[in-house]
């Protein structure tokens, strides 16, 4: 049989996965364990005196931060900037979000202006500044509204939280982190969204062990949680630790979780480079009855790396039958091709002239060689 069937580097199919850390949006408001943009603007409307029904939803309002230890300052305005807020608010209800912000900048220069009344302000500014897309604007107004110190504390730390999204967001990783740590230090908060989003910053920095570690940590705590799993594998093979990334899969596909291609494909082409050729196909053959992989060119390639092991071991039966599954759904005639040649080389012309053929139809790089065994 002609070599030109060789064994690949089946190790660069790592690179092929897509597997990525994923972090919050920008829209950090609508993230679990801060306050929603309406219940935000509902308290502000309750602490600027506009509804006895909102003041009563604010007092009734549990902490998101229980364990704090940042002493919660006393939300009241300014009765001499009352209506300056007031007017701020009402033009944020309306998207006036330029206005918004020149407001706001009114405001904190007035000489009366408190704690309150600036970190009111700036955070106001910021989700005009967030619904404008101006996220460096947005940074910059939390950060004000923080340092300003005057909120209660629900609406400090989730506006910290949004500082650290934003940071993230414009790839100002150190920042960020930064902003995590100082965040998770005053909150005390154990809630596993934090921990995941402060790996994901590690992650996109380049410090996969931390992330990696973090991760596990994670999942083992949180074992039903799909989106921490395939995080944790990504850290992992980011890591190079191949073998613990596959242990997760390995144990998170017997309780069914890998229910979405990319989730199998990382598990089987985990078994590949760790040379658990069986372990591979039958995953792989799993997943196409089941309907989860879909027949195409993708496929087809990782059928033909099983294919050209199966072959490079000398056995030539299950490198005939995988080269089959190959071959109609490859985008090109080379499988054919491969699939011709192995079945010649096992004394099967007459499938062999067939296979090449078949190549020849579907378009392959060197006719020559499939009419080679087409005249022989």
């Amino acid at each position: 049989m002609n070599k030109s069937i060789r064994r690949p580097l089946v190790a660069a199919l790592c690179g092929a996965l897509g597997l990525m850390v994923l972090a919050p949006s920008a829209n950090a408001q609508q993230q679990s364990g801060t306050t929603s943009m309406r219940e935000q603007r509902a308290k502000r409307m309750a602490e600027l005196g506009k509804t006895k029904d909102a003041e009563q939803k604010t007092e009734e309002a549990a902490a998101l931060y229980p364990n704090a230890t940042r002493v919660q300052p006393e939300a009241k305005a300014n009765p001499k900037i009352v209506k300056q807020l007031q007017e701020m608010q009402e033009l944020f209800e309306k998207q006036e979000n330029d206005k918004v912000i020149a407001k706001a900048e009114a405001i904190v220069a007035m000489p009366s202006a408190g704690a309150y009344e600036k970190s009111f302000a700036y955070s106001l500014a910021g989700n005009a500044a967030a619904d404008k897309d101006d996220q460096a604007a947005a940074a910059g107004y939390f950060a004000k509204s923080v340092e300003a110190n005057g909120l209660d504390n629900n609406s400090h730390f989730s506006t910290m939280y949004n500082l650290a999204v934003i940071q993230f967001g414009e790839e100002k990783y150190a920042d960020a982190l930064a902003t995590m740590d100082r965040f998770l230090a005053e909150t005390k908060s154990t809630k596993p969204e934090h921990a995941a989003f402060r790996a994901g910053i590690l992650a996109n920095m380049g410090r996969h062990d931390e992330a990696a570690t973090a991760y596990k940590k994670l999942v083992a705590d949180n074992p039903a949680d799909k989106r921490l799993l395939m995080n944790a594998v990504a850290a992992l093979q980011n890591a190079d630790k191949f073998a613990e990334g596959n242990v997760l899969l390995e144990d998170a596909y017997k309780r069914g979780m890998l229910t979405e291609p990319r989730e199998l494909r990382a598990l089987y082409v985990g078994y590949m480079n760790a040379s658990r050729w069986d372990e591979a196909q039958k995953v792989m053959d799993d997943g196409a009855a089941k309907g989860i992989l879909q027949a195409g060119p993708e496929l087809a390639k990782d059928y033909m790396v099983l294919a050209q092991n199966a072959y490079v071991d000398d056995k030539i039966p299950q490198a005939i039958v995988l080269y089959g599954k190959a071959a109609p759904m490859a985008a090109d005639g080379e499988a054919y091709l491969n699939l011709a040649k192995v079945l010649e080389y096992a004394g099967k012309k007459s499938d062999a002239k067939a296979a090449a053929q078949k190549a020849i139809d579907k378009g392959i790089k060197k006719p020559e060689e499939a009419k080679a065994i087409l005249a022989r």
